[in-house]
């Protein structure tokens, strides 16, 4: 594995979820604000339990498709403004791990409260608390915001 150096920059967590869009949004504002870089890390493993046996399609690649799915997380976000500094690495291995990894190096990491995957019941999702738990440098979990409840006896 090619090891690219994220020293000194911010590292965003990203999976394509809304939580992982809203990261990306709050990692740029603190890029803007700190004047750093941004790596965007999308990363994928395979569950153990899907064995031997899945059936992929031949012409399936789970890098490509990583890397489309990183690319267009980007696009939705930033359109064609992209920061300037904005680099999209994919690779796979447990995301929690590809992140720590780079928290060794980085300025800060930001992850959404919750991705992809896991219980929507949650608090916080099993890689931001890994990363929050394990990472070598400042984190931030970024919650999606409350969206207000009607009150009670309200007329339309």
């Amino acid at each position: 594995m090619t090891h690219i150096s994220s020293a000194g920059r911010i590292v965003v967590g990203v999976d394509g979820s809304p939580g992982s869009k809203l990261a990306l949004t709050w990692a740029a504002r603190l890029a803007a604000l700190e004047g750093r870089d941004i790596d965007v890390i999308t990363a994928w493993d395979f569950p153990t339990s899907l064995g031997w046996g899945a059936a992929v399609p031949d012409q399936f690649s789970v890098k490509q498709s990583m890397e489309k799915a990183a690319v267009q997380s980007v696009d939705d976000v930033f359109g064609p403004d992209r920061p300037p500094g904005l680099r999209v690495i994919t690779q796979e291995g447990h995301p929690a791990h590809a992140l720590i990894e780079r928290s060794a190096e980085a300025f800060m990491v930001v992850v959404g409260s919750r991705g992809h995957g896991g219980f929507a019941g949650l608090l916080l999702g099993s890689v931001s608390a890994r990363v929050a738990e394990h990472a070598h440098c400042p984190v931030l979990v970024v919650h999606q915001p409350k969206t207000a409840a009607p009150t009670a006896g309200a007329t339309s």
